[in-house]
């Protein structure tokens, strides 16, 4: 099968690889229809991570199922299935509180916690960005999808990581209706994590990016857009509030956030949420974080660490929820908001490629060029 692996920092190829194949009685193969390039793959793109040479990302993935192992009793040859990024079994401890993002099962490191398709330290399972894709315990992880699945494909596909993740940034925050709401990072999870807030019904959504073609999207959605090249956010944000702050913030960005002027400062989004949410509001930070950064600008990034302005926060008696999404525990109540009509995911996409064109796509995803805003990779998709 051809599969997008990785052979360094910002080089990827299409190559032939060994087909993905069922190896436990519980697994299910998947023939990939659809599989996004993530803002979380970057980090190992720009070789930020210790992603091992000979591998593959792709941890958003949906398509059809083409064989069952003979432990699997639910998940039918045929039907069409979005994927948790989150691999977990079930029965866990962790699994069974609710967080199979932090599945003990799956991860072959006893001192760590969670799997994923194709992520660093997160197991040695393959990602999507495949042909064909094996997923464990498959009457667990296989979300199964109704007689639109094909039609509103591009919808469903969110369903496998950034919309979840955008409503958990939301959740951990505690956005309920009328709530103000600002998100910093305009990217899909920070789009996500808007539209969440609306459907939710938060009576005002901020949006804090610099990047046009992202806060042009957030306007869409009708959200407030806040250009911090141009403007103070948390001032804005103030003024927005009458002074108060935001009842509510979502962090979006995660440890590679830079500033204005282009200097990294993995403490910037974090401290801006402080200043920006009122006394007793809630910040929910879903932006990916890691313990160690090699490639941080000083020896506190390095080691993982911030500098948080923890006693503003504390003073202020906010609330702070963190940590990767439990896709399981969203997903279903999202494809029926899909399938209902009431939610339209899709609205943050702007390429569908060829597997062929992944590499094109990668460099101009990590750019962030203008109009790159979600790409979609569709393996069965012909050149032209």
């Amino acid at each position: 099968m051809k599969a997008l692996v990785y052979e360094g920092p910002r080089q990827v190829s299409v190559k032939e690889v060994p087909d993905a194949r069922i190896e436990r009685p519980t697994d299910v193969l998947v023939r990939i229809t659809t599989t996004n390039i993530c803002g979380s793959d970057l980090h190992m793109y720009e070789g930020r991570t210790d992603f091992e040479t000979g591998r593959w990302f792709g941890h958003e993935n949906l398509g059809e199922v083409v064989e069952v192992g003979p432990g699997v009793d639910k998940v039918k040859v045929g039907e069409r299935v979005v994927l948790p990024f989150n691999i977990s079994c079930g029965f866990c401890k962790n699994c069974e509180r609710g967080f199979t993002n932090y599945c003990l099962t799956t991860q072959p490191d006893p001192q760590l916690a969670g799997a994923a398709y194709g992520f660093a330290d997160m197991g040695p399972y393959q990602g999507g960005q495949a042909e064909l894709l094996r997923v464990p315990y498959g009457d667990h992880n296989c979300l199964r999808l109704g007689e639109d699945a094909a039609e509103r494909e591009n919808d469903y596909v969110m369903v496998a990581d950034i919309f979840p993740t955008g409503y958990h940034a939301t959740e951990l925050a505690g956005v309920v209706p009328g709530d103000s709401v600002v998100i910093y990072g305009a990217g899909p999870v920070g789009l996500m994590a808007a539209y969440s807030a609306t459907i939710k019904g938060a009576g005002k959504v901020m949006v804090v990016d610099r990047h046009p073609d992202r806060l042009r999207l957030a306007e869409s959605i009708g959200a407030i857009a806040i250009d911090d090249s141009k403007t103070d956010p948390v001032q804005a944000v103030l003024e927005e509030t009458m002074g108060l702050g935001a009842d509510r913030g979502c962090e979006c960005v995660g440890y590679q956030a830079h500033d204005p002027q282009g200097s990294e400062d993995p403490s910037m989004t974090l401290n801006n949420l402080v200043k920006s949410v009122r006394f007793t509001g809630g910040i929910g930070s879903v932006g990916v974080y890691v313990p160690q950064d090699p490639g941080g600008r000083d020896e506190l990034a390095q080691q993982g660490q911030v500098a948080f302005d923890y006693g503003l926060h504390w003073f202020k008696g906010q609330t702070l929820g963190s940590g990767q999404c439990p896709v399981k525990k969203y997903n279903r109540r999202l494809r029926d908001l899909i399938a209902a009509g009431k939610a339209t995911p899709s609205f943050i996409v702007s390429h569908e490629l060829p597997l062929e064109q992944g590499p094109d796509a990668y460099a101009h995803f990590d750019a962030r060029d203008d109009g790159w805003t979600k790409v979609l990779l569709k393996p069965g998709l012909a050149t032209g």
